[in-house]
């Protein structure tokens, strides 16, 4: 008789046979290594720093400088490189932190239920109400420029959203067998959250922030694009994109590969979750 097939091959098996999921992992895993290293690979490290050649300033796009250059003469390419660090690093931090803080009011609130619940639930009511955008924009103006408080700012519009989810699925599984069981061998409440409960709604917590993702990276770029986020000469896709909208259409490449940057990377994040989505849902496991 063959031995059954360990879960997690059954999972990788149904990923792969999406292609789209396929081709947002292998982008996704392309962009992670450009974060990483794309400071060290850029070809004119120079410009990053924020070195000024205006003598070949808004040259088009060759085999010199793949993607042109801006204004001051910088190669647009290395800046597009560089400028991933921040846009996905920082989009990641961001749905890093909003779960973790979600993660643990929710697993609260529908875990003690009662009027603990009603409070924290009418606060992340409250935090939903208001726009995330907006709200992202004003505790970034109030805290200042600068990466660190522009996760801050994001993560305090991002965690409601967790919260929510995380609320109901814990009381969806807070009385279930395996949960009534766990209190029958003598387990006590904090072991029954940690170690039954929190463990099986993890795939759900997981897919999202696959699929918020794309949206807190498109939240970086938007605060860059206003002003509000890293100050020059970080490069950053979203600051990149609001120099150049100003000598669009003439110089298009200037602006067009920082958005293609922007797009492409969103892209990927929902390719890859709709593909955890289904890779992680019970319903689809046999």
């Amino acid at each position: 008789m063959a031995a059954p097939v360990p879960g997690w091959r059954r999972m990788w098996g149904r990923f792969r046979r999406s292609t789209p999921a396929v081709i947002g992992l292998a982008i996704a895993l392309v962009l992670l290594f450009v974060a990483l290293f794309g400071r060290v690979i850029a070809p004119y490290p120079g410009d990053i720093a924020g070195s000024v050649a205006t003598a070949v300033r808004f040259r088009p796009p060759s085999m010199v400088h793949w993607f042109g250059t801006n204004e001051l003469g910088q190669d647009v390419f290395s800046l597009v490189l560089a400028g991933a660090r921040v846009s996905l690093l920082s989009g990641l931090a961001v749905v890093v932190l909003g779960s973790l803080v979600g993660t643990l009011v929710g697993a609260i609130a529908g875990f003690i239920g009662g009027l603990v619940d009603e409070v924290l639930m009418r606060v992340t009511d409250l935090m939903l109400t208001l726009p995330s955008l907006i709200l992202a924009m004003a505790v970034a103006a109030a805290l200042g420029p600068g990466i660190g408080n522009m996760i801050i700012a994001i993560s305090v519009s991002w965690w409601p959203g967790f919260a929510r989810l995380v609320r109901g699925e814990v009381l969806a599984r807070r009385e279930a067998q395996f949960v009534e069981a766990a209190r029958a061998v003598g387990a006590g409440p904090m072991r029954v959250l940690l170690a039954h409960i929190l463990p099986n709604i993890m795939s759900a917590v997981m897919v999202k922030m696959s699929l918020d993702m794309g949206f807190a990276i498109l939240t970086v770029a938007s605060l860059g694009f206003v002003g509000i986020g890293v100050s020059p000469p970080t490069p950053e896709w979203g600051a990149q994109l609001a120099v150049s909208r100003g000598f669009l259409p003439d110089d298009w490449w200037t602006a067009i590969f920082p958005g293609l940057a922007i797009v492409l990377a969103v892209l990927a994040c929902n390719l890859l979750g709709d593909g955890l989505r289904d890779m992680l849902d019970p319903r689809a496991q046999r």
